[in-house]
């Protein structure tokens, strides 16, 4: 338990309205930690007053101020997810001969910050700041299987929302909710030549504080390669746990 209760339940209060998709009421902030309605008024007026959270009059709600921004603005400066998993990357690569990338989802694409490859590797179209559609790469879908399906509905509400590059890969909202289903259920996922032929990816998301995909880490090899897709999976899982413990500031 923290020995500066005050402190904490600011922080659990910022972390709940950045979780939220818009402003909230008090109420719903009170019944959302569990704090009474009293103290998360005490709460809000102190942190407005250094402009962490602003105050909406006409909606009776409360969002994330400036400082909020600024802070967030300032973890960015600082590399954060990127310096935490270079390393991993890095060891990825070493163990495995494999090329890892570490991505994050922009919406309905696949944006890649950080590639580690190996000496001598085959060119390949994903590097740092290259986008790809999310749901024809495995670091878009293992991050798409962990969203909630309503977000994933409101990227793809139909076949037009659908890109193809070599035939293959989901092009129906059925379809991809169905491969959505089974690499949840297996924990990682696999893309075969849907991004470029003769390639083949495996790759597992890593979780921020509350639960929700954060970033995604993936191994690619040529598909010829005699490596089984589970094996490297085996590794990336390893990869995506340990950032996901980074991310949370555990030891």
């Amino acid at each position: 338990m923290s020995v500066v209760p005050a402190a904490t339940r600011a922080l659990r209060l910022l972390r709940f309205l950045a979780s939220r998709p818009g402003p909230v009421s008090a109420s719903a902030i009170a019944n959302g930690l569990d704090l009474p309605r009293s103290s998360v008024y005490q709460l809000l007026e102190a942190m407005a007053e250094e402009g962490f959270v602003t105050h909406l009059p006409e909606e009776r709600r409360w969002g994330l101020g400036v400082a909020a921004f600024e802070i967030g603005s300032a973890y960015l400066r600082h590399d954060g997810i990127e310096r935490l998993a270079r390393p991993l990357l890095h060891q990825l690569t070493e163990t495995t001969g494999a090329t890892a990338h570490l991505g994050v989802l922009h919406g309905a694409d696949t944006l890649y910050l950080l590639k580690e490859q190996p000496p001598h590797a085959p060119t390949l179209i994903t590097g740092v700041g290259v986008r790809l559609p999310a749901h024809l790469t495995a670091s878009g879908r293992a991050m798409l299987a962990q969203l909630p399906r309503a977000q994933v509905r409101a990227l793809y509400p139909d076949a037009a929302a659908f890109t193809d590059r070599t035939g293959r890969g989901p092009g129906t909202p059925g379809e991809l909710r169905t491969l959505l289903g089974e690499e949840r259920q297996q924990g990682w996922s696999i893309e075969s030549g849907q991004v470029t032929e003769g390639f083949l990816s495996v790759a597992a998301a890593a979780a921020d504080h509350n639960g929700r995909p954060a970033a995604a880490i993936s191994l690619t090899v040529p598909s010829a390669r005699p490596v089984t897709p589970r094996a490297l999976a085996s590794r990336v899982r390893d990869a995506a746990g340990e950032l996901t413990r980074r991310l949370s500031g555990r030891a």
